[in-house]
């Protein structure tokens, strides 16, 4: 039986790229075209989603060029010369054209943030706590972070997801930033825990292994597919500590419990993953940020009694936008009084610390990740 003919790698590109657009999104244009694809191998896959983001990392400076494959060309010429010599795109052009003119207006738009944008995305894996060092060993380019315990920078080109490592629940892929949510969260062994925005579980699964499996985690979330997903990955990861139910982020909670600790991990704009997925900057509009803002304050107003006296409660949003932070802060501030600021522990980033602080804004250059926004309140004992 003759095997089907694999296209080259920048036909595959392009035809993801064609079918991309604002219904679509070019992550699930691009699962849906590989999905297709059956006999492509992961580096050549690897390769096609590469060159897909690069595409719209550079987009505006590709209008003058006509095609599709003639624009690719070009933004891999771009990339190619940003990556060699970051000097040689001017702070003026970046500004002009990596991010769309109306982020001016509701964040800082800062000449490194600007650069970080361009820059290919790091790959980072969360490590048991158990298996940091040597995971380090097993997987070939792996390194430990020094600003995360469990972190590690992948550089390698295995196929991480066929690892006997990864199926032994070893680690999962989880960025950095996200992971900094957890370790500020810092739940205790036996405490009890809320992850009320679950998703698909990452940060519960996190949650889980700082709390040495021990105690109870509640993780719920809008879509019941999304828990399904939380179902399987707990199921590798050994983690039988939680449970979880289906919430809309109403005023009826999923249970009566009170929490030691309640982590608000918000629906955003996600402009702190703009590096990691570049189409996202063409595609949100302002109108996304205020109607997320009101989300998000409604999400920490409806969980704050479920908090004990002396409990936490941690806010998290992978955006950068004040609307969507510390906006958000101080209208919880303002409406919740039996609440006071959190005080996390010192936080050592690539060039600064922070000390002091109850709030923590992580630019994409500050760790090598995504941008975070995270905040934390402690409910005042009676």
């Amino acid at each position: 039986m003759l095997r089907p003919v694999i296209q080259p790698v920048h036909e595959i590109a392009a035809e993801v790229i064609r079918q991309t657009g604002k219904d679509k999104p070019a992550d699930a244009a691009l699962r849906e075209v590989l999905k297709s694809l059956r006999d492509l191998a992961p580096y050549d896959a690897t390769e096609v989603a590469k060159t897909v983001f690069i595409y719209y990392r550079w987009h505006v400076w590709l209008r003058e060029e006509r095609g599709v494959e003639a624009k690719m060309r070009l933004a891999l010429r771009l990339n190619q010369r940003f990556q060699s010599d970051e000097s040689s795109m001017p702070f003026s052009e970046l500004r002009a054209k990596a991010v769309p003119a109306w982020a001016a207006e509701v964040m800082a738009v800062g000449d490194e943030w600007l650069c970080s944008l361009q820059r290919e995305p790091k790959l980072w894996l969360r490590a048991k706590r158990e298996t940091v060092g040597q995971l380090a060993e097993k997987l070939l380019g792996a390194e430990v972070s020094p600003r995360l315990p469990e972190a590690l920078l992948y550089r390698g080109e295995e196929d991480l997801f066929k690892t006997p490592e990864f199926h032994a629940g070893e680690f999962e892929i989880q960025d950095i930033a996200s992971q900094m949510v957890g370790q500020l969260c810092n739940p205790q062994p036996g405490e009890t825990w809320w992850d009320t925005c679950a998703g698909e579980g990452g940060k519960t699964l996190h949650l889980s292994d700082l709390m040495q499996n021990k105690g109870m985690l509640w993780a719920s979330d809008r879509a019941e597919w999304r828990l399904a997903k939380l179902k399987r990955r707990a199921g590798r990861a050994k983690v039988f500590n939680y449970r979880s139910a289906a919430w809309d982020g109403g005023k009826k909670l999923p249970t009566k419990t009170k929490f030691d600790g309640v982590l608000v991990d918000a629906p955003c704009s996600g402009i702190g993953t703009w590096q990691r997925n570049p189409q996202a900057r063409w595609t949100t509009t302002t109108n996304d940020v205020s109607e997320l803002s009101a989300i998000q304050k409604n999400l920490l107003a409806n969980v704050a009694l479920s908090v004990k006296p002396g409990g936490k409660l941690i806010f998290s949003v992978c955006t950068l936008t004040r609307a969507e932070s510390t906006e958000v802060v101080e209208a919880f501030n303002a409406s919740h009084p039996d609440f006071e600021p959190l005080i996390f522990p010192d936080i050592k980033l690539n060039e600064r610390t922070v000390a002091g602080a109850s709030s923590l804004t992580l630019w994409p250059q500050d760790l090598e990740g995504n941008g975070m926004f995270i905040a934390g309140w402690r409910r005042k004992k009676v």
